[in-house]
């Protein structure tokens, strides 16, 4: 640190020379968060301040939480729904977990845990490993991708905490047979917790009805993050619980707040991201938000017409607005369009794909762009591989 600060002039220079260096949406296809919406980023600035980690000094910020909650337990069917807005997916499936390992060691004290899981779950399950010591059993999936009911089954025991499915797989977009996975959670009385970070506000907005949410009764808690598609700043994501008991496992005393008490993973929380995520909801409504989603499915359509043109499939058909294609040397395309063509895709793992995340930031005019280019590296790496 300088002993006198800098000019103004001098850090907005500075500001705008790292500006520079990050990579814009213009270009991401890898990303499933994308250009948060005018109305979010106007409600986050005039918010900036506010924390909900001492709510009761903010308490407009926190009555907007309240709303939000409302109207995400609203869509997802359960508008007596508990919960708080989190950094995003990864802290509510750590919550989420934590809440389960929580009510089990009340019931079943001093025991080593598990929680069972589809392979296709998000990385972020690994770190609940890690954090709370349980061990996590991943399922091994079907050939359409989705996890397979009688392998979970096979994986549960006296020590399982509980159980967790997929809504909008991060690699493949794919949703588990979550209506099946209710009816294991309810026959062996376990709490279901449905990671739908990305699909919570993709399914609702569909044609095609996909159950996955509260309208399940076996479903004890959902993620969901509006600085997804939901289109709010980032960090916004959202804990949602049934019924308080199982919020209440995370309740810790609080001796120096306005508020004795806190359910929260973080202390301090951005009431920024609050403010932004209950003006976009407000400003879309149903309405905004179901055309947004088609707009995307339009595009994701239009893509996967254009690969079958040159003779790329899909993995599998997509759910949703994301597409992975079965391309030769997918890792050796990938640092092909980044390096030459400034592009910026993913790979999947098992099977190794290209992966296609169609955000509301992309056209069809940036696919059809990306198309030609990913020809010209689809004839390069044949060339390649063949001398």
């Amino acid at each position: 640190m300088n002993e006198i600060g800098l000019h103004e002039e001098e850090i907005l220079s500075l500001l705008n020379d790292a500006k520079i260096k990050d990579f814009t949406y213009d270009r991401v296809l890898s990303s499933m968060c994308t250009t948060p919406h005018r109305i979010a980023v106007k409600a986050h600035m005039q918010f900036i301040e506010s924390n909900m980690g001492d709510f009761g000094l903010f308490r407009g910020t926190h009555g907007m939480e309240e709303e939000v909650i409302r109207m995400t337990g609203d869509m997802l069917h359960c508008s007596s729904a508990e919960g708080y807005l989190t950094t995003g997916g990864t802290e509510s499936n750590i919550q989420a977990l934590r809440s389960m390992r929580n009510l089990h060691e009340r019931k079943h004290p001093g025991c080593r845990l598990n929680v069972v899981v589809p392979r296709s779950a998000h990385f972020s399950f690994d770190k609940v490993s890690d954090i709370l010591d349980i061990e996590v059993r991943k399922v091994p999936l079907e050939s359409d991708l989705k996890i397979s009911v009688e392998a979970m089954q096979s994986l549960i025991d006296e020590n399982t905490v509980g159980l967790v499915a997929v809504a909008g797989s991060t690699e493949f977009g794919q949703v588990d047979p979550i209506g099946k996975i209710s009816e294991l959670a309810l026959e062996h009385d376990l709490p279901l917790h449905v990671d739908a970070a990305f699909g919570g506000f993709v399914l609702p907005f569909l044609p095609e009805k996909h159950m996955f949410d509260f309208s399940l009764q076996g479903v004890t808690s959902i993620a969901i993050d509006p600085h997804k598609m939901g289109l709010s700043t980032i960090p916004s994501g959202i804990l949602l619980f049934r019924e308080f008991k199982h919020l209440n496992c995370l309740k810790a005393h609080a001796p120096y707040l306005t508020v004795d008490s806190q359910y929260t993973m973080t202390g301090t929380r951005s009431g920024a991201a609050v403010a932004a995520t209950f003006a976009v909801m407000k400003f879309l409504g149903k309405k905004g938000y179901t055309g947004i989603v088609s707009k995307c499915m339009e595009m994701t359509r239009h893509l996967v017409k254009k690969a079958a043109e040159i003779g790329i499939e899909p993995v599998i058909d997509p759910v949703m607005n994301v597409v992975v294609l079965q391309v030769p040397e997918p890792a050796m395309v990938r640092a092909t369009l980044s390096s030459e063509y400034n592009w910026h895709v993913s790979i999947t793992r098992d099977p190794k794909a290209l992966r296609l995340v169609i955000m509301p930031h992309m056209s069809c005019e940036m696919i059809d762009m990306f198309m030609s280019d990913l020809v010209k590296v689809l004839d390069s790496t044949s060339k390649a591989k063949s001398e």
